[in-house]
């Protein structure tokens, strides 16, 4: 699912916003919370992701990323499909309240969207260090 945004400097740092599809707050579970916090430690150990910031609201993750091997691009595709893959795993397998309204309104090959920007990091150093002091 390509929605425009692409990462032009493989070895750039960036700024992503990954969504779930229509909003849904699938995140209010820890479980879902687990499954995007163990793909990203996998990427990390595996795939050369560097992970500078990152938050899980309730319908979206924030990452602040870089990539120590400069493919970026295929990192984050593979995050997207297996986490989205594993989402849905656990909404077929478990028992999901929601599953018929989550499988039936929003199943896709990828669950997540993406927005991103590139960013300088010596500059948010440096206004993080501001806003710091």
């Amino acid at each position: 699912m390509s929605t425009g945004y692409k990462i032009d400097n493989q070895e750039g740092a960036y700024f992503i916003t990954l969504q779930i599809v229509n909003w849904a707050d699938l995140f209010s579970r820890q479980v879902y919370r687990d499954i995007v916090i163990n793909n990203l430690q996998y990427c990390i150990a595996n795939k050369g992701l560097i992970v500078y910031a990152y938050v899980i609201m309730s319908n979206h993750i924030h990452l602040l990323v870089q990539s120590s091997n400069g493919q970026l691009s295929n990192t984050i595709r593979d995050f997207k499909s297996y986490t989205s893959k594993k989402f849905i795993q656990h909404i077929e397998q478990n028992n999901e309240s929601r599953s018929e309204w989550l499988l039936g309104r929003q199943f896709q090959k990828y669950y997540l969207k993406i927005k991103l920007y590139e960013v300088n990091l010596n500059r948010l150093a440096s206004l993080f260090f501001i806003i710091i002091y």
